[in-house]
């Protein structure tokens, strides 16, 4: 829904949100959000804060918000770590791993029924990482080289922090895909998958629901190719520049969250 005006999206039943760059920056909530979190819940809306980041489980999340001074039940949490685990499961059942990444990601398959293996794995997943290194590189690249089948778990390349950008998951997985040859495949959004598993989620219909995000190459681009009406918030990574340079736009544009509360 190109051009949406405010109050269409206020009728929405269900909404979608980004973390990063929408809710807070780093350990800084953003304008507005305590406002309209609580807007969401006085209004009965049904709501899913659904990340891209693989580093946290949504039990982190909701811990990492309470300190932020917001109170949200872990169930509101959907992250591409478990978007990802889910996918390998259906893929490859019980299968194992070598994966580059931080506890959510790897607590994430470990709930799947994946196991850890640095020697024959089925995949190599890369997630955000902060410990990622040269020698976890050439493991990952001696695996795929191997057969191991490369996924990761979100094309981010970038994602934003308190004093800048940082590099995210396509970043990091691009020296092993170039090394190898061999082109990973991307389980969080732009992927319809990640959206379809939200809205199950949710228990709504695509028409009844809105993501809200600040990235036009994954979260506009996810709403768009899985029919969800999008808004686009200007408290992260895009600006109404950025907006210009895509074939594509947002349903809607707003500062940030705070502009949707009455």
């Amino acid at each position: 829904m190109i051009g949406a005006n405010i109050e269409e999206i206020r009728e929405k039943k269900a909404f979608i949100c980004d973390m990063d760059g929408v809710i807070y920056h780093g350990n800084r909530l953003l304008d507005g959000v305590p406002e309209f979190i609580d807007w969401l819940q006085n209004n009965d809306k049904q709501y899913l804060f659904l990340t891209n980041s693989s580093e946290r489980s949504p039990l982190e999340l909701q811990q990492k918000l309470a300190r932020l001074g917001v109170s949200i039940d872990k169930k509101h949490f959907y992250t591409s770590a478990l978007a990802t685990a889910m996918f390998l499961q259906r893929q490859i059942p019980d299968g194992s791993a070598y994966v580059i990444g931080e506890a959510g990601l790897i607590n994430a398959m470990y709930q799947a029924g994946y196991t850890m293996n640095d020697m024959n794995p089925d995949y190599v997943v890369v997630g955000e990482s902060r410990t990622y290194n040269l020698e976890s590189l050439t493991r990952a690249v001696n695996l795929v080289e191997k057969g191991a089948r490369l996924i990761g778990t979100n094309p981010d390349l970038t994602g934003p922090i308190e004093k800048g950008i940082m590099p995210a998951t396509g970043a990091l997985i691009s020296p092993i895909a170039l090394a190898t040859g061999v082109t990973p495949y991307f389980v969080g959004k732009p992927n319809p998958l990640m959206m379809r598993n939200a809205l199950k989620i949710l228990g709504c219909k695509r028409e009844e629901t809105v993501i809200i995000g600040d990235r036009m190459d994954t979260d506009m681009l996810s709403g768009i190719e899985s029919e969800i009406d999008t808004v686009l918030v200007l408290t992260g990574v895009s600006s109404k520049e950025t907006v210009k340079r895509f074939a594509y736009r947002p349903g809607l544009i707003l500062d940030g969250v705070k502009d949707i509360p009455v």
